[in-house]
């Protein structure tokens, strides 16, 4: 009888409504600086959503000792289509550095197309220059 209640309760399972979020790494980050060839660490990021002529802040962090932020986007909700802003607070970084810099930050734009689509943006960084593109 306890195997049939087991079998029932996880059948039963399987047609339950399942609650959406963004899985962990839905929106990672990366900052490689160019001059050093090395990880840039305790970077501020952060992360908005355009809502008509406004930006929602929707999360910030820091990049850990690899210059990375694994997981940027808020685990508890779901990455809808959009348009998001990525800003990576670099004079802050070449400051701490002892350097100059002519960006002062490094806001780069980018279109979701699709709910929790996994992305990953790396920033290639000196101080008078960056690239960045869709990674994954």
């Amino acid at each position: 009888m306890n195997k049939i209640s087991g079998l029932l309760l996880l059948s039963s399972m399987a047609f339950a409504p399942v609650a959406f979020s963004a899985p962990v790494g839905t929106l990672s980050v990366h900052i490689l600086n160019q001059q050093t060839g090395i990880p840039s660490p305790d970077v501020t990021v952060t992360l908005e959503k355009q809502q008509q002529n406004s930006w929602t802040t929707l999360a910030s962090g820091k990049t850990d000792q690899d210059g990375r932020i694994k997981s940027l986007y808020p685990q508890d909700q779901d990455m809808q289509p959009g348009v998001y802003k990525v800003t990576f607070k670099t004079g802050d970084y070449f400051h701490s550095q002892k350097m100059n810099t002519f960006f002062p930050e490094v806001p780069v734009l980018f279109t979701v197309t699709k709910s929790n689509e996994k992305l990953h943006i790396p920033l290639l960084l000196s101080q008078y220059g960056y690239s960045t593109y869709k990674g994954s």
